[in-house]
């Protein structure tokens, strides 16, 4: 089997594509390389690109018509970066996406996967989401997942191609076999910050410490990347299992089912590294919410997955990755 993977040279692309290759699937990579690496495409059939690009998209289906489905994980993700630059975000999240779907349908591709976000929820009182919590999006970036997810949903009606939205949280880890990690150098997200302080010998910023959780922290659900890579496996293998022609979109949460607090991953940082890193409160960023965590029971009823990984698992892995690998991220 060949998979189409836009945005597999990026961190979760590239895993993806990682786990495809040691289930017997065949991935083929599109990514612009705005933030992905080319070495994460080493050995895998690459086309450096737009989404957008329908010259670009028509002739990866002339050479690789053995294509029967794409993953979709090209975007932008960074929440103050999408506050600050909302078009930008809105163009190459929504749009172009929208140019994508329509390059895939008149190429007669009619399977896409499309990694989404959990972000998109209204958390419940107990901060957990299920797949029909209220759609509430409280940052740009959050509402071009959403926004995508309602178009592919009208697209998916009425056109030949069945769409499945996966959405989870805030990724951690590395490929186990330190093949692909994190390839920013200066993440934005907690674990990347908390491993610059440990670098940097500063202490770590807590952004946001009044939010109504069990200590004032944002909750989100960390799941490990070699997890999320998983579930997109399984998605791809039982695909006709789960859509067909009277469903032919719908959405599963990934996640572990376990809500971790800001303060709570710092104290599981500090018992994995050998000197902890002290901490100071600051306000919260701007598009930064309290967080929630996902409940994933239908995951593990149609895709047959859940994580496996600890959140120390992640932790050790980052770091591993941070120490061996630091030529293979973008700064370093």
């Amino acid at each position: 089997m060949k998979i189409l993977v836009s945005g597999g040279a990026g961190y979760i692309g590239s895993t993806i594509a990682s786990a495809c290759i040691d289930a017997g699937i065949t991935p083929v990579i599109l990514d612009n390389l705005v933030t992905g690496r080319r070495e994460f495409a080493d050995g895998r059939a690459f086309y450096e690109g737009d989404i957008a690009d329908g010259g670009l998209i028509d002739r990866i289906f002339a050479e690789h018509p053995e294509i029967e489905a794409v993953v979709h994980c090209a975007a932008l993700i960074v929440v103050p970066d999408s506050v600050a630059d909302p078009i930008g975000y809105y163009t190459a999240n929504v749009a172009k996406s929208l140019d994508f779907v329509s390059h895939l349908i008149r190429n007669g591709c009619g399977r896409m996967i499309f990694s989404s976000s959990a972000s998109i929820y209204q958390a419940n009182e107990d901060l957990t989401v299920r797949e029909d919590s209220a759609i509430d999006a409280q940052s740009p970036y959050a509402r071009t997942k959403a926004v995508c997810e309602a178009m592919f949903a009208d697209i998916a009606a009425t056109q030949p191609i069945r769409i499945l939205s996966l959405r989870y949280f805030n990724p951690i880890g590395a490929d186990p076999q330190m093949r692909t990690g994190l390839q920013l150098r200066r993440p934005s997200h907690a674990l990347g910050k908390m491993i610059e302080a440990k670098e940097e010998g500063v202490a770590f910023q807590v952004t946001g410490t009044d939010y109504a959780t069990r200590d004032g922290s944002g909750v989100r659900d960390y799941i490990h990347v070699w997890d999320l890579a998983g579930a997109h496996v399984a998605a791809v293998t039982r695909f006709d299992e789960i859509l067909d022609a009277e469903t032919p979109s719908s959405a599963i949460n990934l996640g572990t089912g376990t809500g971790t607090t800001v303060r709570e991953l710092v104290d599981a940082f500090n018992s994995v590294i050998d000197t902890p890193i002290p901490t100071v409160d600051t306000v919260a960023r701007p598009g930064d919410v309290p967080g929630a965590y996902t409940v994933s029971d239908r995951a593990k009823r149609q895709l047959g997955w859940e994580a496996h990984y600890s959140i120390n698992d992640g932790i050790r892995h980052s770091l591993e990755w941070a120490d061996e690998h630091r030529d293979k991220v973008l700064g370093g």
